[in-house]
């Protein structure tokens, strides 16, 4: 993993083009994008805890996923353990014939069920695995933790992860800035729904906190 270096490999499997019920993760075409930067760097530029913090509050996981603020702990200091951030994107595509159309909020859940979520398990799995190469490192999780499954993390009864082995911190829960990450390092943009039109890819950003 050397610094400022960028990889971009495409995926693309046997996609059925099916409407978006009977779609599966596996029916889209991915593409990923790496860069290693200094955890210096990478704090100077894109990390404001206090300004972020702001914005988990306003999330329903915010107190209830253990992953996700508020901390026993300073954001700051769980950064500066590490000496390089090595930054992992996964940029989803979504098949042409789910573009045309708007979707509900209830539809929008049922399509990020079948595609996004199955591809941030691949995601965080492959960090995992980079884990095992790199002693002393810890992965980001490529958005919140769902070990437990959504909305059944033990915080919610009070009671300790079940999981403390699994569950990782995403970018945005250490105050991480994801679309300034994407940019500058990545050197994509993100896309965001409009009126209830999907755009033509979403993100996942992830990575690995290297000593």
């Amino acid at each position: 993993m050397s610094g400022n270096s960028i990889r971009k490999d495409a995926v693309q499997t046997g996609c059925e083009r099916n409407p978006h019920l009977s779609l599966s993760a596996d029916a889209v075409r991915t593409e990923r994008f790496e860069n290693t930067v200094s955890v210096k760097e990478y704090m100077d530029k894109c990390v404001n805890v206090p300004e972020f913090l702001e914005y988990c509050k306003q999330c329903a996981n915010y107190g209830t996923v253990w992953s996700c603020p508020p901390f026993d702990f300073d954001p700051e200091d769980y950064w500066k353990k590490y000496r390089s951030f090595h930054i992992v994107g996964m940029k989803i595509y979504l098949p042409e014939e789910l573009l045309a159309g708007t979707y509900t909020k209830e539809e929008r859940a049922e399509i990020f069920e079948t595609i996004l979520h199955p591809k941030k398990e691949e995601l965080n799995q492959e960090l995992f695995a980079m884990e095992k190469k790199y002693p002393g490192s810890v992965s980001v999780s490529g958005g919140s933790c769902q070990q437990c499954g959504k909305g059944n993390c033990a915080r919610k009864e009070g009671l300790p992860c079940r999981f403390p082995e699994k569950m990782r911190h995403s970018v945005e829960a250490l105050g991480g800035n994801v679309g300034l990450t994407v940019t500058k390092y990545l050197h994509q943009e993100l896309q965001w729904i409009e009126e209830g039109k999907l755009p033509e890819y979403f993100m996942l950003v992830g990575g690995l906190l290297i000593p």
